[in-house]
């Protein structure tokens, strides 16, 4: 595995660690590459109304956009109870696929991540082979 993957997948697990889920206790942690190399983390922070709840891969794309990065090349995904002994495969949800969608080229990895060594590996047209893009509102 190149040192870039496991960096990606190694700050993953550990962001999961900084999730605030008082009510749900479901911790996901991600990592965002962006195209320059540098790694964008996030968590998912839930609000006891629920709808401002928000993702770790949208917390980590949202931080990313905001300090000017518009290009990536995977997001690395951890989630799982936050006392789980062992994690299972996290997919992301729809609408953080449709953000993905929305700043991300077909081949964009997501590397879905149950410990340090083992992980499965997608694209984004894998993932969500019939999105809605700029190019359908932009022609």
């Amino acid at each position: 595995m190149d040192t870039q993957l496991q960096e990606l997948i190694d700050t993953a697990l550990s962001m999961r660690k900084m999730s605030y889920t008082p009510y749900s206790h479901f911790n996901v942690g991600a990592a965002l590459l962006g195209a320059d190399g540098k790694i964008y983390t996030g968590c998912n922070i839930e609000n006891a109304s629920y709808t401002p709840t928000n993702c770790a891969e949208r917390t980590a794309f949202f931080k990313a956009i905001s300090e000017g990065m518009r290009e990536f090349k995977a997001i690395a995904i951890a989630g799982g109870k936050e006392d789980a002994k062992e994690l299972d495969y996290c997919p992301p949800c729809g609408v953080c696929r449709q953000v993905m969608s929305e700043f991300c080229k077909d081949d964009f990895k997501i590397i879905l991540v149950k410990s340090s060594t083992e992980y499965k590996e997608y694209t984004l047209t894998d993932l969500v082979p019939e999105r809605f893009t700029p190019d359908n509102l932009l022609g």
